[in-house]
Order: structure tokens, then sequence, then C-alpha cells
């Protein structure tokens, strides 16, 4: 990118959109444009462009949506459990997706395998995964805090069992012995990485419009709910104000990856 657009392919504004919204296409032009010029087979590159048009693009709601709420999330990062529940109270008022996306930090050390957990729950309910991904911020250790928490990897299947055992669910002693759920967390990890994400809870209001930007980073979350509006009257929705709709208050610091 700095080829094309110089010194200024460094500055923030420019990198998510760069990075998100078309690098891997205009790699797989570029790689095309070049092939071309050496006589070397297109066909390669016209399949790999082809496969990338099917995959779903992250800062872009979900089909039959106009409107949604993306997030980057560590089932360990107190950040992140303080924004959950604004960003699903946000969700009911609009009624609109909220998207959320695995992206584990490395200096936690079971917020991994909760998301492998989460995973697990995911195939018996997506409703009963988003609950234990709530349950993993409810029961996070602070000082000073009485209820049983998760501190370690052993302290989490002890409080994954009794989420389970409420739910009447069996939980088996490898949840995921083909590695498949974990397959899908790393995904949602590259997923990030490759559109720039460093931090978490990293939140996004994304649209389908087709002209101009159609997402918006959360930076300061007292925003979000005038975001959206914004972004929903940029997509050619309307905004009907729900009686009692609440706003956030306070200002909410943006998010630490803690």
């Amino acid at each position: 990118t700095s080829r094309w657009l110089g010194g200024a392919a460094k500055a923030a504004p420019v990198q998510v959109p760069v990075r998100g919204l078309g690098a891997r296409e205009a790699l797989l032009h570029a790689g095309a444009l070049l092939a071309l010029q050496r006589g070397a087979p297109l066909r390669p590159w016209l399949a790999a462009s082809a496969a990338a048009q099917q995959q779903p693009d992250p800062l872009r709601p979900p089909p039959g949506s106009k409107v949604a709420i993306v997030v980057f999330e560590d089932l360990q990062c107190p950040d992140c459990a303080n924004a959950a529940p604004l960003l699903e109270e946000a969700q009911k008022v609009y009624k609109i997706p909220l998207v959320r996306h695995d992206f584990p930090l490395t200096k936690h050390n079971w917020s991994k395998q909760a998301a492998i957990l989460a995973r697990y729950f995911d195939t018996k309910s997506k409703k009963i995964g988003d609950e234990f991904r709530d349950y993993c911020f409810r029961h996070q250790a602070y000082p000073g805090k009485e209820t049983p928490y998760i501190n370690n990897p052993d302290d989490l299947r002890q409080q994954a069992e009794q989420f389970a055992a409420a739910h009447k669910i069996a939980l088996p002693l490898v949840i995921d012995p083909q590695g498949k759920l974990q397959a899908k967390v790393e995904a949602d990890l590259n997923l990030g990485i490759s559109i720039g994400i460093e931090h978490t809870p990293t939140i996004f209001v994304v649209s389908n419009k087709q002209q101009g930007k159609p997402f918006v980073e959360v930076v300061d979350r007292s925003n979000l709910y005038s975001q959206i509006d914004e972004m929903i009257a940029e997509a050619g929705g309307t905004t009907k104000p729900a009686t009692g709709k609440k706003r956030a208050a306070t200002k909410p610091s943006a998010g630490t990856g803690q």
C-alpha cells in the first residue's frame, strides 16, 4: 500500500479501510496483472479471486441486515465484560445483529480455552453459546470479588461444568477432539489481525451501504447509539427511537485488552 499511498499508507485513518475492505482483492488483482505481464497462467489468480468473493466481509452486516454491531472480544478481558451489556442492550433496542468474534490475547491464561468452550456450547444453540460468554465475563477474577471466579484453566473447567449442568448439557472430558472448534477461534483471531485489530474490545458499527465507508469504529462507547443512528440513516433506513431508549450516560474507556 505504501507504493500507492506513500507515507499516508501508515496513517491510522487508512489502515483499517485498506486492510479490511479490499486489500485482499487488490493483491489478487495485482498478482493477476503481474502474471499477465509475464505471460504466466491466470487461472490460479482467477480461482483465488472467486474464492475470496465467497468469503464474508468482517466489516459488513450479515445477509439481510442493513446495519449490525461487530465486536472482537476476549472473554478474560475486563473491558470486554464492561462493554458487553451495552452492546447487548443496543442490539435489543435497534433490533440489529450483534456479531461476536473471538480475539483471545496471548497474555491471558484461559481466554482461548474459554472461546473454544463457547464454541462447543454454540453447537447446542447460539443463544447458549452467548450465555456462556456472558457467564465468563461475570466470573472474571478481580480483587475483592466474592462470587466464585475464574483465575486459571482449572477454574474455567469447573465453571463450565456448572454452567453445563445448569443447562442440562453433558460436557465431555475432551470437547474438541478434532480441533475444529479451535480452528474456528483461530480463524476469528486471524481475521482480526488481517484488518488491524490490536486490542479488545474493538467495536464497529457496520452497514451494507455501497457508497462511502460502510463502517465506523466505536472508540468512545458513549457515542454508540448516535453512531448506530447515523449508520442506519446512511444505509437508507429510518431510526425510530424506542420508548425509554437508554443511552450510555458515562464515557467508558476504549478497549485496552486488559
